[in-house]
């Protein structure tokens, strides 16, 4: 219950304490409370890791990252995502070097922003997150002369071919119906970023040049099953935990910092699963104090 208390629905320890007491009549000291997230996060370290491997050798899987802080020092969290299981990740930085181990071989699709950090991921099985790039096409189609009009031609392109996918998902269209209709908007979106590129406008000419740059990443979601035009899985995915900081200000541990993540790991995951969470902390807990194998994550 303490686990699922702090870690799932992110109630302080002080809040957890006066719930128990009026609940139940039971009274813990806060000292308490903190042994039974550390004995929780220890029952859960398998499960962790089983959805880490689920995730990492998933045909697409989406990231994104946002900042923790340990007793005040800038920390890293990261999220990798598919259809089955979240797993979260709280890491020293945010430097390529530090967060590959995270993604495991190279294996399948990520969606993720334009970010340089993910440049050890081939960029054929890479899809950029358009909803990011419409952001930079509404800034840019707010300007006046050659960059105002580029941007809009490429917000244009951007709603056409949005247009195109909610029809494919919807039904409407097949997959060689899509293929059709894209082909001349991919085809004028590239020719509009070509002309930023030339136009040698602050602010326009580099953007367009870094788009261009992840062009082979433009389009999987056209032809890759199971493949999104945006990242808004992973952003979703990230939202209870931003809100989460921004209440506990982070942690004051690296203890506490595997208990977030562990247990984050598990009620996503365990949600996506349509498994009871409670219920599934319980025998993973009651496992661990017991010796015996903890419960499989993913059914």
């Amino acid at each position: 219950m303490v686990a699922l208390l702090t870690g799932a629905y992110h109630l302080s320890r002080r809040k957890t304490q006066k719930l128990l007491h009026e609940l139940f009549g039971i009274g813990v000291s806060l000292g308490a409370l903190s042994t039974m997230e550390q004995r929780a996060s220890e029952a859960l370290q398998s499960c962790h890791a089983e959805a880490l491997r689920e995730v990492q050798h998933a045909g697409v899987k989406h990231s994104d990252a946002t900042s923790w802080t340990r007793s005040g020092q800038l920390m890293s969290l990261w999220v990798l995502a598919t259809v089955t299981a979240t797993v979260y990740q709280i890491l020293n930085d945010g430097r390529s070097e530090t967060i590959r181990p995270l993604f495991g071989p190279r294996i399948g699709i990520l969606v993720s922003d334009r970010a340089t950090v993910f440049n050890f991921w081939v960029m054929e099985l890479r899809q950029v997150c358009h909803a990011h790039l419409l952001r930079k096409f509404v800034a840019l189609s707010e300007r006046d002369g050659h960059a105002g009009a580029i941007g809009r031609g490429l917000l244009e392109c951007t709603a056409l071919f949005f247009d195109y996918w909610h029809g494919y998902k919807d039904g409407h269209l097949t997959r060689q119906e899509l293929l059709f209709w894209m082909g001349p908007v991919q085809r004028t979106f590239e020719q509009l970023l070509e002309r930023g590129e030339k136009v040698d406008i602050k602010g326009v000419s580099g953007s367009c040049t870094d788009i261009l740059a992840h062009r082979d990443a433009l389009w999987t979601f056209v032809t890759g099953d199971g493949v999104e035009p945006t990242n808004n899985h992973a952003e979703l995915e990230l939202r209870d935990f931003v809100l989460w900081r921004k209440r506990s200000f982070g942690s004051q541990s690296e203890r506490g910092e595997r208990f977030a993540e562990r247990v984050m790991t598990v009620v996503r995951t365990a949600r996506k699963q349509g498994k009871s969470v409670l219920d599934f902390l319980f025998r993973c807990i009651t496992a661990h104090l017991d010796g015996t194998t903890a419960p499989r994550l993913l059914a």
